[in-house]
Order: structure tokens, then sequence, then C-alpha cells
């Protein structure tokens, strides 16, 4: 399925939604579309000393669309669900030491210790599940936490290392000049081994400032690293974390 046909799927859902009769399990659902912007990065749980400088983040097209479904259960309490579509990216130009690497520098593969730079470009494009619990403080502010699960249907991590050197199998390997044009730089892409499902917590707030309008905010936190549990070239775990902004309206 293309993302053309995903958000289609979701407007159709949306559609469905408002034309269902009301009764049965669907009997008391409030349904509504949000749509947002996410800022954030896919990093590890703090810094380690291999990454020495962080040179420069550029924000990526990180939109969220999604149908939400949320039930009441008293006064105070509900839950709520559905369906969003995120794409979480980044990219980054960092200074790494002795940062363990696979590239390939014309046509040759080398692994080892690389020092110098290394410029990462990340897109992840999902399907998200929530599940969460919400406490409303009035009829316009509530807040929610909880799981969620996502399904990763495409998944890019490319990049390259530039102007330093690789230790080749070791810190004390063969050293090996990596330069900075494109002949001479080392290339990577890990895109085949990225994982298909994360799993992580997803908390925020929304408030309805207009008649079915809304703006919210949340945070989702990944607990899965980004990578199969058998990929081993980057030694360090890799986690999403991304803010959302966005507007929601309450469609029934």
């Amino acid at each position: 399925m293309t993302m053309k046909k995903t958000i289609l799927t979701l407007l159709l859902a949306a559609t469905a939604a408002v034309q269902a009769p009301a009764g049965g399990l669907l009997d008391g659902l409030t349904y509504y579309l949000r749509f947002g912007y996410s800022i954030g990065g896919t990093a590890p749980m703090g810094m380690p000393a291999t990454i020495r400088s962080m040179d420069k983040f550029t924000l990526s097209p990180n939109f969220n669309l999604g149908l939400g479904v949320y039930r009441d259960l008293n006064r105070h309490w509900g839950l709520t669900t559905g369906l969003y579509l995120e794409n979480k990216g980044m990219k980054v130009d960092a200074t790494v030491k002795n940062y363990h690497m696979a590239i390939v520098r014309g046509g040759q593969s080398l692994e080892g210790n690389f020092t110098g730079g290394v410029k990462m470009d990340v897109e992840q494009w999902m399907l998200t599940l929530p599940l969460m619990a919400t406490y409303s403080f009035s009829n316009n502010v509530s807040v929610y936490l909880g799981p969620y699960l996502s399904y990763v249907r495409s998944h890019k991590f490319t990049g390259y290392a530039y102007g330093g050197y690789i230790r080749v199998g070791d810190p004390t390997g063969a050293k090996v000049e990596i330069g900075t044009d494109e002949g001479s730089r080392g290339s990577y892409d890990f895109s085949d081994d990225m994982r298909s499902w994360q799993f992580g917590m997803l908390a925020g707030v929304n408030w309805t400032f207009y008649k079915r309008w809304g703006v919210f905010a949340d945070l989702s936190w990944g607990f899965t690293d980004i990578f199969d549990s058998d990929f081993e070239t980057i030694d360090m775990s890799l986690y999403p974390v991304y803010g959302t902004i966005g507007i929601s309206y309450r469609i029934k």
C-alpha cells in the first residue's frame, strides 16, 4: 500500500465514522482527526563518549495524520485509541572518535573504528496504534498517557563518513584516510537492518479552543532500538524520541 493509499484509507475511515449509526459497541464514541508536525530525533539514551559533538541538525518534514477514537468511562476518565500515519526523520552532522562503522569507499568495504565527521539521514514512515488513558479536567482540556505500537512501512538509514580516518578491524588496526569529496569519503546504508515493529509510550495534552477545533501537543518515546536485534555494526541502541504539535477536529 502506498502512502497516498494509506492517507485515503484514513480519510475513508473518518467518513465512515461520521456516517456510522449509533448503538452497540460504537455507541458513545467520539471521533476526531488530527494533523501535526513532529520535531525530534533518533538517538542513544545519553551521549556516548564516541560522539564528540552534534555539529548540525536539519529539520525534516515529519508530518502526522491521524484518526482518533475516544470513549468516556466516567466523568473524568476515558480511553483513546486510533490510527496515526507518522513520519519520523532527521538529518545530522556529527563529529565522532573511535566510532564503530562499516563503510564503502571506492568499491572497497571497510569496517572498524572511525574518527572524523559523520552525516546521517534517517527516515521512517509508520502506522501507529496508541492505547491511552485520558483524564479530562473539563470539557475543553484533557491529558493522555499510554503505550503505542508502530508498524514501520518504509525506513532509511544512510549517510557517509568524511574528513578523518578509520582503523580497520580494531582501534590499533591499519589506518585508512577518509577524504571529504564524493570519491574519497565512505558511504553506508543500513536501511535493510532496521526493524519493522516499534513499541513505546505516548503522552500529551489536548485543548478544545473553539467548538470542534482543538490544539494538541504530545511526546512519543520509543522503547525499542530502530535496528534489528542482530545488527551489531553500530554498537549502541538508537531510540526515536519526538514531540508533536498540531490541530485536531472532532468529527462526531
